[in-house]
């Protein structure tokens, strides 16, 4: 198994369980305990988690992982819903991407079926996109965010309020009808809400994992979004409460 492999494992791991051993992870992992002891300083040392004697714990509630840590977290479930996302986009229509690991699954596909105009603020997806010249692409500017590799901040906003998306797909870091749609970031919020102002049709991508849960910044309330396309992992109590606040949800 790769380093970054087993540092992504290593993160989720802990998340999840809010605390491992060495030995368990070594299980895990299947490697030596000084394989995980060497693992878990470096990701202490970057601020990602707290090394303890004999194990880790998290680094702190509701911690935003960084992108290249989450790409592997629900990695099919990811792939499902931008395949039922990516049926919601008419030919030759105009989609604003936000960043993220479910946004980014989607970006490919659109990028295999072509004919539609890309508008991102995220450099992966541009970066992938930038060499398919079946698909239009436009890429916002703004202040670089390591964590999620976007472009975001008052640069970005102004950008946004140029353009008009047929439809716009949204990543948050959790969903819920009372609190509506939440993120680590408040400057992502703000740019995230700029997408959506610019858009006819908006819709949250977000694996089930992410429903019910509140984190730290207030993107917008569920009145302002149409849709939510999520994995069967999703409860059904969980749906009731998002269909009832007017919210129409995809299963994928």
């Amino acid at each position: 198994m790769l380093k970054a492999d087993r540092a992504a494992r290593i993160l989720s791991h802990v998340t999840e369980a809010g605390s491992a051993d060495v030995h368990a992870l070594a299980e895990l992992l299947g490697v030596s305990g000084a394989t995980v002891r060497r693992d878990l300083q470096e990701l202490h040392d970057q601020g990602l988690l707290h090394r303890t004697r004999g194990g880790a714990v998290t680094g702190s509630v509701n911690m935003e992982l960084p992108l290249r840590h989450r790409s592997h977290k629900q990695q099919e479930e990811k792939r499902r819903i931008a395949r039922v996302a990516a049926e919601l986009v008419p030919d030759g229509a105009v989609v604003g991407l936000t960043g993220g690991t479910t946004t980014t699954e989607l970006a490919r596909i659109l990028a295999e079926r072509g004919g539609v105009t890309v508008v991102t603020n995220a450099v992966n997806i541009a970066a992938e996109l930038i060499v398919r010249p079946e698909v239009r692409l436009v890429v916002i500017g703004g202040i670089a965010r390591s964590a999620s590799y976007e472009l975001v901040g008052p640069a970005a906003d102004r950008m946004l309020s140029q353009y008009h998306f047929d439809i716009a797909f949204i990543g948050v870091d959790g969903l819920t009808a009372q609190e509506g749609c939440t993120t680590h970031d408040e400057m992502e919020a703000q740019t995230d809400r700029a997408f959506i102002r610019s858009s006819t049709r908006s819709v949250v991508l977000a694996d089930s994992t992410k429903v019910g849960r509140v984190t730290f910044a207030s993107l917008c309330p569920l009145s302002d979004v149409h849709d939510l396309v999520t994995d069967d992992g999703l409860t059904d109590d969980h749906e009731k409460s998002l269909t009832d606040s007017g919210l129409r949800v995809h299963r994928a």
